[in-house]
């Protein structure tokens, strides 16, 4: 576990940005299992978190097209929250960061850690906003 003076800021991050920190296992099934869109950003301490996945959901959130909800879970802070997030983003294996939008309860896209590293924040963000367009 990542102490909490270390990922506090990586997490407001996105807290500041209008996400909601889900801590619980209860929280994630609750919010992944609701009707309209909902994007999981499953967030880390590592630097594609920071140089890309961060930034890239930030600027993905200034179009037209938004998910109705937003939230995040922290890898190596929040395990039953991450464990119970892993298991809505099945089959694909355990990625952080790695950003998912879901539908309906549904998961209909997915960024894993292998789409982040490499990429800029504006090729994410576009990627992300394709999605949009399509799902919300």
């Amino acid at each position: 576990m990542y102490p909490i003076e270390l990922t506090g800021p990586m997490a407001a991050e996105l807290n500041n940005i209008g996400f909601e920190s889900l801590t619980t296992p209860d929280a994630v099934e609750a919010v992944l299992g609701q009707e309209g869109t909902t994007l999981m950003v499953v967030n880390s301490v590592c630097g594609c978190a920071a140089a890309n996945a961060r930034p890239g959901v930030k600027f993905s959130l200034s179009g037209e097209k938004r998910p109705d909800k937003l939230v995040t879970v922290f890898a190596g802070v929040d395990k039953g929250a991450v464990d119970k997030t892993r298991e809505f983003l099945l089959p694909y294996p355990p990625s952080s960061p790695s950003i998912a939008l879901f539908k309906d309860g549904r998961l209909v896209h997915f960024l894993e850690r292998h789409h982040i590293e490499g990429r800029t924040a504006d090729i994410i963000s576009a990627n992300l906003q394709m999605a949009y367009e399509r799902f919300c």
